[in-house]
């Protein structure tokens, strides 16, 4: 049976660095799971010349089987084994543009960049169009986006980009830095910001961006979408209806920092709000679609949020794969992830 080797590529994050194996080798489980076909049949950690690859056993792998693991959040680069040698395996990823749109934006509480990515991963494999990863560009919702980084790695991957935000700081904060990378790009765009009224009440404002790859793509009409809008998640149904993303992903309040509605009840706990909000959530979900979500477990354990998921008539994915995303950010924050599926 071949053998592949999978260079981990570092973090600058050195915590995230010293469980970045563990993550991936989950992580490629759940590709094994469902892009793969199941032809993923062992893992294993190890180190070459001091430096931390994961070997897997596979059944030989596809060029399609090579473009997906092109994507894995931590990837660095993909090899065949034979003996001794390595022998390099041309990476595909989905990647539309360079990666300083995602790396450039510094802030306090920011979310590790490769974790963003393997959350929206993850989930983006778990619909019931798994293969619509690699072939279409997805729509993605994050209710609680914050300043944008899963609406910059969903836009990376040319994918069409929701997100809803209450802090109006972040809003700022992700309106400038998107506005002045796009022009520094020189890619064809237009972006607006206006007021989102109903009833002639005043709900927030709104970010509309419309960009294109390419300058031959925009000019034929086949623009990419990012639509954020700063007002409170409870009432994303309101700007963007029903039925309308194929997945949704939010790393949700930490209890450290910050929440996501006015109800200052909510702001510290994470358990209110998603009881609160994952009702709200799933009417705009497509059926087959996914759903995926980060949060410290010293705010509640892995059974309780699996349980605010099944009170709402989704169907928790829970096989070894994805329960072996738990890991330490610091002190004060264990984090894990949990994906479920709205039925068809």
């Amino acid at each position: 049976m071949p053998e592949y080797a999978v260079l981990v590529s570092p973090s600058t994050n050195r915590v995230y660095t010293d469980t970045a194996p563990q993550m991936m080798r989950s992580e490629i489980q759940v590709f094994g799971e469902t892009l793969l076909d199941g032809k993923v049949h062992d893992l294993t950690e190890t180190t070459l010349g001091g430096v931390p690859y994961l070997l897997m056993q596979a059944d030989e792998l596809s060029d399609e089987d090579t473009a997906a693991l092109s994507n894995l959040s931590s990837v660095y680069a993909l090899f065949e084994v034979h003996g001794e040698l390595l022998k390099p395996l041309r990476l595909n990823p989905l990647d539309k543009f360079s990666s300083d749109l995602l790396t450039i934006l510094k802030y306090s509480g920011k979310t590790n960049e490769q974790f963003t990515k393997l959350l929206l991963n993850v989930t983006a494999v778990s619909t019931d169009k798994p293969r619509d990863f690699l072939n279409r560009p997805l729509r993605v919702f994050d209710p609680m986006c914050g300043r944008g980084t899963t609406l910059n790695q969903a836009t990376m991957y040319g994918f069409d980009a929701y997100g809803v935000d209450i802090d109006g700081k972040d809003f700022e904060g992700y309106s400038v830095f998107i506005k002045t990378w796009l022009k520094n790009k020189r890619l064809k765009h237009t972006a607006q910001t206006v007021p989102v009224r109903r009833n002639h009440q005043m709900l927030g404002r709104r970010l509309e961006i419309s960009l294109g790859v390419t300058k031959e793509l925009y000019k034929a009409g086949e623009a990419r979408t990012i639509d954020y809008v700063n007002a409170d998640t409870l009432r994303s149904r309101e700007f963007f209806g029903r039925q309308q993303f194929d997945i949704i992903v939010t790393d949700t309040p930490y209890g450290v920092q910050h929440g996501s509605t006015r109800e200052s009840s909510l702001s510290r706990s994470p358990l209110q709000l998603l009881e609160s909000a994952v009702p709200v959530w799933v009417t705009m979900l497509r059926p087959g679609g996914a759903i995926g979500l980060s949060w410290n477990t010293h705010m509640g354990e892995w059974d309780a949020l699996a349980e605010i998921l099944r009170d709402n008539d989704l169907e928790v994915l829970d096989s070894d794969a994805y329960r072996g995303f738990r890991h330490r950010v610091d002190q004060a924050i264990v984090r894990d992830l949990i994906v479920a599926r709205k039925p068809t």
